[in-house]
């Protein structure tokens, strides 16, 4: 990744990570692939997001830290989620932020809290800057051309 990222060690891990295309395609051929932008309501609704995904911050105004229920509000979207991790479609956690940084945070909270199967989106949404310090130029899910939509 073309900037470092800090993660405290854990009792997991990392999630891995995946290139935007790949994340796409894995969304359109397993049915318990949970694409979630874990960027700020306001990322959310006013730079866009990816269709189908499903926001739950991992950091959000007023505060801007780390929501506490935020494993619990995952689990929720799945239902309960790590059932069926032997299916030829496990259940999985696609993670999206701005640019891939806060995804790997949020993602070793959710496999420290023992939910096995967590991606996160190299370059996420819009990637990161460029030379004119603008975004979606070099990298990430718009950049790529991937199906997208603003409120």
């Amino acid at each position: 990744m073309p900037n470092e990222v800090n993660v405290a060690p854990g009792k997991g891990g990392v999630p891995m990570l995946v290139e935007p295309k790949t994340a796409y395609q894995m969304t359109e051929e397993n049915p318990q692939a949970y694409l979630i932008d874990i960027r700020s309501t306001i990322e959310h609704l006013m730079v866009g997001h990816p269709v189908g995904a499903i926001h739950v911050p991992w950091i959000d105004e007023p505060d801007f830290t780390p929501d506490p229920d935020f494993v619990r509000k995952i689990r929720e979207v799945m239902l309960g989620g790590l059932l069926g991790e032997d299916e030829e479609h496990p259940p999985l956690v696609i993670l999206i932020c701005r640019s891939g940084r806060r995804s790997i945070e949020a993602g070793q909270a959710l496999i420290d809290a023992g939910i096995h199967k967590v991606y996160s989106v190299t370059g996420g949404f819009e990637g990161p800057l460029n030379d004119h310090h603008h975004r979606s130029a070099k990298a990430g899910w718009r950049f790529d051309q991937l199906p997208w939509q603003q409120c």
